[in-house]
């Protein structure tokens, strides 16, 4: 019996979600479009896009002017900073906007790379976007050592045994993600901080993929520096780094003369990109309203928004009950991940498969002209591609799930794979 989307337990309005997000009524070959590409970048509700345009409009403006649009810019990024504070749990002077997630990490590990000797230690994974490992490798040219925890290839999960033998006295940093990209993994991520912590060493987690799937909150976690890309949910190409206000204000940054020595602004360098700012305010703000419309009673911004992530992966996880045993039934294809229902509270709903007979490549292009929008490759996870021995012919196929799916987009999706596999 097929299910249909009535019986998923969700607590919001799909439709309205949905009426939300203008792109999505678009049409491939006559076909409606489905995305399936948010791992990649998700879409963008139409107060994103207002609130972008509206900036541009009417206050376009460099900071620091004596004048009505410079002020107004000025209190535009102080609430986006209030408002991403409100997203992560923490002060909006621990909140750092830059330009990407690769950018920010590059500047925090060269900050943190000036206090480093020769045979220090960081500890990275197999799991992780290349952004959260190059990035710490170009220590290695001063000496630094880094070393690379296992996973367990079966189901891709991280093995946290081997994890915790390679955290020891001379290790200064462990860097984690949150999710794999890839794959999908949620990892244990207080744990891995608590393990850092315990030799003295810094935790660097990568939130990127997690961000759209599922509240953080950075005082429990306490991680020391965690990092977002904001067009991961729901909003403008920038990213977003919380830091622990003390390392913010003792490490030093590369940076102008003329920029302030105050924090947070002395890790932003030169001037933002103030229109998506205004509308990474506006997309938190979606989140926001997305979870008073499930708990009217929630009392804050922040009470808000972890209703809503209740409700979001609520909805996710009805879609990956159905999506992920449909894929495994197809003949000749081999999943990538957790595979397990009982174990699904530890995956987002992104699935890496690969389909024996045909190229990642060759799926996605078939899917796309059927208006299905997935990834091939390795979305440089180039550690895990590698390590699966699936580099050398084209890497993954990747379905990403988000909130704004359907379970009929679900089963569409599986009667075309069938389909093309034959």
């Amino acid at each position: 019996m097929s299910t249909t989307q009535a019986e998923i337990k969700t607590s919001f309005d799909l439709a309205w979600v949905r009426s939300q997000f203008p792109s999505l009524s678009q049409k491939v070959n006559g076909q409606q479009a489905v995305f399936l590409d948010g791992p990649g970048g998700t879409q963008v509700p139409q107060r994103v896009i207002d609130a972008i345009s509206d900036y541009l409009k009417r206050n376009n403006a460099n900071t620091g002017g004596a004048y009505m649009t410079s002020r107004n810019t000025e209190a535009m990024i102080a609430g986006a900073r209030t408002a991403m504070a409100d997203f992560l749990g923490c002060d909006a002077d621990e909140i750092v906007f830059g330009p990407s997630m690769t950018s920010l990490t590059y500047a925090f590990s060269a900050a943190i790379g000036k206090g480093l000797r020769a045979g220090d230690e960081i500890v990275l994974t197999h799991l992780d976007h290349d952004a959260n490992v190059s990035t710490w490798r170009a220590l290695e040219e001063n000496g630094v050592v880094t070393r690379t925890a296992e996973i367990h290839e079966e189901d891709c999960t991280l093995d946290m045994n081997d994890l915790a033998s390679k955290i020891g006295s001379r290790t200064k940093v462990v860097a984690a993600g949150y999710a794999a990209n890839a794959v999908g993994t949620i990892n244990d991520v207080k744990e891995i901080v608590r393990l850092a912590h315990q030799q003295g060493a810094m935790a660097f987690v990568d939130a990127v993929h997690y961000a759209p799937h599922g509240a953080i909150d950075v005082r429990a976690l306490d991680c020391d520096f965690l990092v977002c890309s904001t067009y991961k949910f729901f909003g403008p190409h920038m990213a977003v780094l919380y830091g622990k206000r003390e390392h913010l204000q003792k490490l030093h940054p590369y940076k102008l003369r003329a920029n302030t020595n105050a924090i947070p602004n002395r890790w932003e360098w030169g001037t933002l990109n103030h229109e998506c700012v205004a509308g990474i305010a506006a997309c938190v703000e979606y989140l926001a309203d997305l979870g008073r419309s499930v708990n009217p009673a929630a009392g804050s911004r922040r009470a808000a928004l972890l209703s809503a992530f209740e409700a979001i992966q609520k909805h996710e996880r009805g879609l990956i009950e159905v999506l992920i045993p449909g894929l495994m039934a197809i003949r000749g294809l081999k999943l990538y991940g957790i595979s397990d229902p009982k174990q699904f509270a530890r995956r987002c709903p992104t699935v890496a498969v690969r389909i024996k007979g045909h190229t990642p490549l060759e799926l996605a292009t078939r899917l796309g002209e059927r208006g299905f929008f997935t990834w091939d490759g390795n979305y440089y996870a180039l550690n895990l591609t590698e390590r699966l021995d699936v580099e050398k012919d084209g890497g993954f196929l990747r379905i990403g799930l988000a909130h704004y799916n359907t379970m009929e987009e679900v089963e569409r999706l599986l009667t075309a794979v069938s389909e093309i596999v034959g």
